[in-house]
């Protein structure tokens, strides 16, 4: 785990490094005005790995802020619930449910002032049945690369669609990371 932190924390620096530079180089325009914006949606997503030889897929949904720090760039701060359905008559795992609670922050940014982005968040993820799946932690590092787009609607009113890779570190000691390939399709308002 020690591993995967690293090289998450990482590679988080990195893109929020490359990221700032590049969006304080890039030239505001008056029709891109920066808002805070809050999002609320459903999270689906399938298993990947390891984690997919006892779930199936994993449904939720997560509240996210977008606060804006310079040009095109934004902190996001996102909270959430994942329910991981398990495949039935599996061996190895316990026959219930993963119930996680992902909290994460990181940066969105959008290039050149568009629609599409790219973000990196990392955080914590705390399984919320840890006693039924009979796990040694309750805590794990995740981190989450994704790109979307932020589809404009009427006022401040947008569709955040976002497709991301979301690896959270092994709630057993020597296990695998639980890794989805994931959606979210947020209603999202500007304060």
């Amino acid at each position: 785990m020690k591993t995967t932190l690293k090289i998450g924390i990482a590679a988080v620096l990195l893109v929020s490094s490359t990221l700032a530079v590049k969006a304080q180089s890039s030239s505001p325009s008056a029709s891109n005005k920066q808002e805070f914006r809050l999002s609320v949606g459903p999270d689906a997503g399938i298993p990947l790995g390891d984690l997919s030889n006892g779930y199936n897929w994993n449904f939720g949904g997560s509240i996210q802020a977008d606060i804006p720090v310079i040009h095109n760039l934004y902190v996001t701060v996102n909270a959430g619930y994942n329910n991981f359905f398990v495949k039935k008559n599996q061996a190895d795992v316990a026959d219930k449910n993963m119930q996680l609670i992902p909290v994460k922050a990181g940066l969105k940014y959008f290039p050149g002032g568009s629609i599409f982005y790219v973000q990196g968040e990392a955080g914590a993820s705390f399984l919320a049945n840890k006693s039924d799946l009979g796990a040694e932690k309750s805590t794990a590092f995740v981190y989450a690369p994704q790109v979307g787009v932020l589809l404009k609607l009427a006022g401040k009113n947008y569709i955040d669609l976002g497709v991301r890779f979301e690896s959270t570190a092994a709630f057993y000691d020597g296990g695998n990371t639980n890794n989805i390939l994931g959606l979210r399709a947020a209603y999202s308002f500007g304060l």
